[in-house]
């Protein structure tokens, strides 16, 4: 813990730094390399607290509750539990340990929202939930520039004036600037490894009998993706290729989505579990610049990205002549290049754009929503 503590970067994005006090107990999700370990340490180290890592080896035959009890009786007032899915009834030990010790505070943190929904034992009125967003274009900016700009809505109006400055950092942030070390080096690499651990790490923890050519078959997906000008995938032909029933597939997508690989974007109303959405995105849009992805596609998934995190629920539209995207099931966008027309939406999002006029929104506005 206190390698990691004095290893922790001298600046950090504003989401940690800007926090609100933290509850007793608490549950902490997100995705891998957004900065949840960075969170955690920079709120417990002035504090009597205790980190564990549960997918240390060194743990993996001590059970938590025994763990964090002799931590408690040890004097320590809080203990914080990081990557939680790995140690085994979790959930049972959490709830154990949170009534038992009323005075000590619990938190745990892990990479997909999955792992409060496979727990047993009720956390949901005990631990609080906070969900770890990417890193916005508002902080990166403020990183970059060591001055950070309130958020704003632009679909109000926008504050913040697209600057020649403003404007070559969000050509840098859509290329890698979603995950606070985008500043070292290898930020492809490091991504590529990211979504590589995700997928072999963590899925298998949420699919039961998971398979290699169930590995296989989630690449493939990837793959079809990135460089797909519609962001659609092809059930049928998946199974089919894969030798894989679509129960499967539906399940194997559900948890791709989970843990913040893909993004399926529905039509409103649309409740069914065997389903792949109207489009499908990558999580995380940068993705698509590492892996050579359609530039279309790149730029419909920054969008959906951006409102996402900072939120808003997004939908496909109903009429996609009319519109691409609904917004909290009132607002209606369409999403195109510097020349792209609103059509019927309500408004119209352009890339390559420096300010906002009348129904149109510069696609960098949406950075700053949180």
């Amino acid at each position: 813990m206190l390698r990691r503590i004095a290893a922790l970067p001298g600046v950090l994005r504003p989401y940690t730094t800007l926090s609100r006090t933290l509850p007793r107990g608490l549950v902490l999700t997100g995705g891998r390399g957004v900065g949840k370990t960075t969170f955690l340490l920079h709120h417990l180290k002035e504090r009597n607290f205790l980190y564990l890592s549960a997918d240390n080896p060194l743990l993996a035959a001590v059970p938590l509750y025994e763990m964090v009890h002799d931590a408690f009786m040890r004097g320590y007032a809080g203990v914080v539990v990081d990557e939680v899915h790995h140690a085994r009834d979790w959930s049972r030990h959490v709830k154990a340990l949170y009534d038992d010790f009323p005075d000590r505070s619990l938190w745990v943190s892990d990479s997909s929202t999955l792992v409060l929904r496979s727990g047993v034992a009720d956390l949901s009125r005990r631990l609080a939930r906070m969900t770890m967003p990417l890193l916005s274009f508002r902080e990166f900016v403020g990183l970059e520039t060591r001055s950070l700009q309130p958020v704003f809505d632009p679909f109000d109006a926008v504050a913040v004036p697209g600057t020649p400055e403003i404007l070559s950092l969000f050509r840098e942030y859509r290329r890698h600037g979603t995950r606070p070390f985008y500043a070292e080096e290898n930020y492809p690499e490091r991504l590529l490894g990211i979504l590589e651990k995700t997928l072999q790490a963590d899925v298998p923890f949420f699919v039961p009998q998971i398979t290699d050519s169930n590995i296989r078959l989630m690449n493939a997906v990837v793959a079809s993706l990135a460089h797909a000008p519609v962001p659609r995938l092809q059930v049928r032909a998946l199974c089919a290729d894969w030798n894989v029933g679509a129960e499967k597939l539906y399940q194997l997508l559900f948890v791709m989505e989970s843990v913040g690989v893909i993004r399926i974007v529905r039509k409103p109303n649309d409740q069914k579990a065997g389903t792949v959405g109207e489009k499908v995105f990558f999580g995380d849009p940068t993705l698509y610049d590492v892996l050579g992805g359609d530039p279309g596609t790149a730029r419909e998934a920054l969008v959906v990205a951006m409102l996402a995190e900072s939120g808003r629920r997004v939908e496909a539209a109903p009429d996609e002549r009319a519109a691409d995207f609904v917004i909290d099931g009132r607002v209606t966008v369409e999403v195109g290049g510097r020349s792209k027309r609103r059509k019927g939406a309500d408004f119209v999002i352009r890339d390559d754009t420096d300010v906002a006029a009348g129904k149109v929104i510069p696609l960098w506005g949406l950075g700053f929503l949180y």
